[in-house]
Formats: structure tokens, C-alpha cells, sequence
């Protein structure tokens, strides 16, 4: 595990402050009502962990895609209830694509147990992403927490708001600027793909049809594009899974920077940032593949970011207490 800066480690320290919000969040916010709640998460994770690889990855999506829309507040976890709520679940970028909801389940039970009625849906997922990537080899951080759960869900905000594997880095680009986040956030957090699993259909047309072009993305490097074309023939399905990082696909590591250095980005959304010409982000991957504790503290402080984005506190929202329906 890297050691962080002075700097980055008085910034976990202490109070940070939303753009889109005048509220706080706080490390210590459950240290009197329920101060094993890191610990119990990391339980119920190690345990998922033993049956499936690629936990890590799907929780830390999960928050990924519920920040993204209408803030950190747990909306996506919401299910349809046939009236009020059409749940995000269902968006085209979630839809039989989004999973570990049975994993987030399992941790608000533990958590309820010990605790109950303290700990929101929307801060497990931030703690499981923590705890995902330290399990995973990555850095371990002070988790800021104080969120509420929203009650209803966006689905059309998923539709538009979440950045797709097919995106340009212009596209991507913007849609992090609307949420308060910058060029590095991108880069930073764009990292998580060092673990987990994509399906062929996220990535199959840069494969034999790039761009309507009937050709193979010409970025794509030869052998790898070639084992690709393996893994998810044409005509094959589409939700066939693969690893994100072919070289340590369960670690938490700066190979995903290495692999976009050797056109081995697998999604699009991820060779973007290396092979756009003129690109800021370029100086950014280097940065990160020649350096790791650089992409680790710069990772935390983006996770950090991401987790701020327009969080309900205080009165507002609610403490769920099944994260799949408001009370």
C-alpha cells in the first residue's frame, strides 16, 4: 500500500466541503452510533470476495453510477415499485449490467444489526468502494460519511448523466465537468478499471465494426485485438465478460495506465484518454503508470470528490432501512 503526503493525509483528516453543497461529511460522523461500521462492511465484502472475484469492482461501479446521478444518496439502489419510483436499475447503462446488489443487501443487514436505523444506503457504498480497493491491494482512506438516502430515483438522469464505454474523451470529459469533477478526477478515477470485468458488448464494435467503418478500432494493439476477437467472436453474446485489465485483472494496480501506454485500453471510454491527440489527459496516464503512489493519492482524492457530489444531509432524505425501498 503507498503512504500518502502530509498534505493528502490532513485532507482525510478533516472537513471537506462540496461545490454543489453548503454540507458537510465527516470520517468520525459514525464514531459514537455505530463505530464498527468500516469493519463490518470489509467483513460482509471478504466474504462475497470468496465466491466471486469481481465484487470489488461491481460496488465500486455502484457508486460510481449512483454519484453521477442527482448526487451520492443511494437512489440507484431503489427498485420500481410500480408507482413513485422507476428505478434506475433499469436505465440502458444499468440494466443487466449493474451488480452486487445482494452483496449491498447482505452489508445493510450486518450493519442494521449492530446499528440500527444509523447508517445510510448511500454511505455503504461509499465504504464498500473503500473497501473493495484496499482488499483489492489498492489504498485505504478515511471515508467521509454523513449522507441520507434519497427517496425517489432518476431514471432518466441514468440515461444521460452516466459516461458511456463508447464515449469520446470531449464527451466524457464534460460530463465529469458536470458534476464538479475535473480532467485528473477523470484520469484517477477512470483507474478502477485496473479490476473487474466488462461484456463483450460494451466494447464488440471496436472489434469488427469501429465507427460504422466495417474495421477493427485501428488504436486497438493487433495481439490483443486478436485475443479479443477470441474471447467475443462477431455474432457471439454480448454478455460474455472479460477482464477490464488483462495483465492483474483482481489487483488494484497502475497497469491499467501501462495497458493504455500499449493501445490495451479495453473499452473506448478508456483508450480515450491516452490516444486523443493533444490530449491533456496523456501527461496524466504516464504520471500514473511511471508512478503508482502518485495515481493512488490521486485516486483517493477523486474518490473523495465523486463522494461529495450533492449529498443530502441533516433533514433531508432519510436512513433507509432496505436499501431497495424508501421508508
Amino acid at each position: 500500500m503507498a503512504s500518502f503526503s502530509p498534505l493528502l493525509a490532513m485532507a482525510l483528516a478533516i472537513f471537506i466541503f462540496s461545490s454543489h453543497s453548503n454540507a458537510q461529511l465527516s470520517s468520525t460522523f459514525y464514531s459514537t452510533t455505530c463505530p464498527n461500521v468500516s469493519s463490518i462492511v470489509r467483513t460482509v465484502i471478504q466474504q462475497a470476495l470468496q465466491n466471486d472475484a469481481r465484487i470489488g469492482g461491481s460496488l465500486i461501479r455502484l457508486h460510481f453510477h449512483d454519484c453521477f446521478v442527482d448526487g451520492c444518496d443511494g437512489s440507484l439502489l431503489l427498485d420500481n415499485n410500480g408507482t413513485t419510483i422507476v428505478s434506475e436499475k433499469d436505465a440502458l447503462p444499468n440494466t443487466n449490467s449493474t451488480r452486487g446488489f445482494d452483496v449491498v443487501d447482505n452489508i445493510k443487514t450486518a450493519v442494521e444489526n449492530a446499528c440500527p436505523g444509523v447508517v445510510s444506503c448511500a454511505d455503504i457504498l461509499a465504504l464498500a468502494s473503500e473497501s473493495s480497493v484496499s482488499l483489492a491491494g489498492g489504498p485505504s482512506w478515511n471515508v467521509l460519511l454523513g449522507r441520507r438516502d434519497g427517496r425517489t430515483a432518476n431514471q432518466g438522469g441514468a440515461n444521460t448523466s452516466l459516461p458511456s464505454p463508447f464515449e469520446n474523451l470531449t464527451n466524457l470529459t464534460q460530463k465529469f465537468t458536470n458534476v464538479g469533477l475535473n480532467v485528473n478526477d477523470l484520469v484517477a478515477l477512470s483507474g478502477a478499471h485496473t479490476f473487474g470485468r466488462a461484456q463483450c458488448r460494451t466494447f464488440s464494435p471496436r472489434l469488427f465494426n469501429f465507427s460504422n467503418t466495417g474495421n477493427p478500432d485501428p488504436t486497438l494493439n493487433t495481439t490483443y485485438l486478436a485475443t479479443l476477437q477470441q474471447i467475443c467472436p462477431q455474432g457471439g453474446s454480448g454478455f460474455t465478460v472479460t477482464n477490464l485489465d488483462p495483465t492483474t485483472p483482481d489487483t488494484f494496480d497502475n497497469n491499467y495506465f501501462s495497458n493504455l501506454q500499449t493501445n490495451r485500453g479495453l473499452l473506448q471510454s478508456d483508450q480515450e484518454l491516452f490516444s486523443t491527440s493533444g490530449a491533456p489527459t496523456i501527461a496524466i496516464v504516464n504520471n500514473f503508470s511511471a508512478n503508482q503512489t502518485a495515481f493512488f493519492e490521486s485516486f483517493v482524492q477523486s474518490m473523495i470528490n465523486m463522494g461529495n457530489i450533492s449529498p443530502l444531509t441533516g433533514s433531508n432524505g432519510e436512513i433507509r432501512s432496505n436499501c431497495r425501498r424508501p421508508n
